[in-house]
């Protein structure tokens, strides 16, 4: 948006010149083929058809050219030539420019032109050759980086799949391994000291079953946890920081320190916690024009935990907090947490802190 104004405000000044030194009122034919020539610019930037609009134009400063012989009508189509320097392909920029070299050849000929304003525009036009072929080198090259990006997160979500998929068959597997041996046998032994018990009916086989019963509860819970139970604390939020990463398509530059790895969070913070980056991902995604951002894990002086998500902005104008943002404010505030929000030096900030109260 901001180079399209510039492009328009520099298209506006070099037309206020061109009526300037024209001295008289315009006449309706330039007044007409000015008004063409802004129509079918704004409707290059919402169209594919790039190409034939710049062709129309540059006809259409030619013929004005052909009418007036003002200088001015040149600086206007070298403008436009600059600009499709960098949105049009490079075999299309140089039709173009062959098109107009040789419109201003016949120019040359039928007396329209002087000869230095001729080869100051094969000059010009050679130079912009060369431009526009690097530029469309460049855009090749961030075209190939954006595929191989692209690539680079499939494979990368792919992994992350493939990952807990693997830890998920290997827990499975060890739980089932659990279950059919260790857990036969202790219902095997339970029942041995259920039949003792009936025909010796002594009570010191009361404990001995009492016993057998806790080892059994305890291996059946433990076969759950292996199936179903997920990581705990921190790690469970370095997981899902990972997990939002390669579903978001963003790039999470992570930092820990402070020890914040060995930190045991209650369930209400490590809730509170992802919630909060998984949010402030999700505004860096929808607001912001870079896709990388900067999470930072910590502990302060005291203990507590002090988290940051940064992104970069491009635009420094000023925001409201919507409800994503007002949302996680109550929720570290609710966990008796600070949290700050705002924008600087060109990055999006949310800074905030959380009480630990470990677990026992």
């Amino acid at each position: 948006m901001k180079a399209f104004l510039i492009r328009t405000s520099v298209l506006i000044v070099l037309w206020g010149l061109f009526f300037f030194s024209e001295g008289t009122v315009p006449s309706v034919r330039s007044l007409l083929i000015c008004a063409a020539v802004m129509a079918v610019y704004f409707f290059q930037n919402s169209t594919k058809r790039q190409f034939m609009l710049f062709l129309l134009n540059l006809l259409l400063l030619l013929a004005l050219y052909f009418f007036t012989i003002n200088p001015y009508v040149l600086a206007l189509l070298f403008y436009f030539s600059v600009m499709a320097i960098f949105d049009l392909e490079e075999n299309k920029f140089k039709w173009l420019s062959v098109l107009i070299c040789i419109s201003l050849l016949s120019f040359l000929i039928i007396g329209k032109l002087s000869g230095v304003w001729f080869i100051l525009s094969l000059l010009f036009y050679y130079i912009a050759n060369r431009t526009n072929g690097l530029a469309s080198g460049l855009k090749e090259q961030r075209k190939i980086y954006e595929e191989l990006l692209g690539e680079y997160r499939r494979l990368k979500r792919v992994a992350v799949l493939s990952e807990e998929e693997a830890r998920f068959q290997e827990r499975t597997k060890i739980a089932r391994e659990i279950h059919d041996s260790v857990g036969h046998k202790l219902t095997a032994l339970l029942m041995q000291l259920e039949i003792l018990s009936m025909e010796k009916g002594e009570e010191e086989y009361t404990e001995l079953k009492d016993l057998a019963k806790d080892c059994l509860a305890e291996t059946r819970f433990a076969v759950r946890t292996l199936t179903t139970g997920e990581l705990e604390g921190m790690a469970t939020i370095l997981q899902l920081i990972k997990k939002l990463e390669s579903e978001s398509h963003i790039l999470v530059q992570l930092t820990t320190k402070r020890g914040i790895l060995s930190v045991k969070l209650t369930n209400e913070q490590s809730v509170v916690l992802y919630r909060v980056i998984q949010e402030g991902l999700t505004n860096a995604m929808r607001h912001a024009q870079s896709r990388e951002v900067y999470v930072e894990l910590g502990r302060n002086a005291v203990g507590d935990i002090e988290f940051s998500i940064k992104n970069k902005v491009h635009e420094n104008k000023t925001f409201q907090e919507g409800f994503g943002l007002q949302n996680m404010r109550r929720r570290v505030e609710e966990l008796d947490g600070k949290l700050s929000i705002q924008q600087r030096e060109g990055h999006f900030i949310v800074k905030g802190m959380i009480p630990v109260t470990e677990q026992g």
